[in-house]
């Protein structure tokens, strides 16, 4: 709960900033110089696009949030007790022992979002965070 509560003031924060530097690209682009107008334009264009960025990720992040519940009420979360480093994260023999059974699970089911939300921690336990995103974003379509 405490993410989601800090998730939405970063929002809130990048909302307000954009807000304030789009008022300045627009001043900007009515001064009628052109290389005011072009730095207007791209004072304007980069804030938007970060903002459009930082929505994909909460949407993201909340759809993950909805799919673990899920899971949870379900009782299908992978149990958290692989050994760990000093540092916290999973040793690599035991995650990628528990990687290949998440993607043979995934393989043999491959129309069932939990299989793939399973494999998307497996993925992140074996520290490949690209496959596990994608692996997520799998199981976030199929969920519906």
């Amino acid at each position: 709960m405490k993410t989601a509560v800090w998730a939405w003031i970063l929002a809130a924060v990048t909302a307000v900033y954009v807000g304030f530097v789009a008022w300045r690209g627009w001043f900007l682009l009515g001064t009628g110089d052109p290389f005011l107008v072009l730095f207007g334009l791209a004072i304007a264009v980069l804030p938007l696009l970060g903002a459009w960025f930082l929505w994909r990720e909460l949407r993201f992040g909340f759809a993950m949030q909805r799919l673990g519940r899920a899971l949870a009420d379900e009782g299908g979360l992978p149990q958290d007790d692989l050994p760990r480093t000093p540092s916290g994260r999973a040793q690599l023999p035991a995650a990628d022992e528990r990687f290949e059974t998440a993607k043979r699970d995934a393989t043999e089911h491959p129309e069932d979002w939990r299989t793939w939300y399973r494999l998307g921690i497996a993925y992140d336990d074996a520290r490949d965070r690209r496959r596990a995103r994608e692996a997520m974003h799998q199981a976030i379509r199929l969920f519906g």
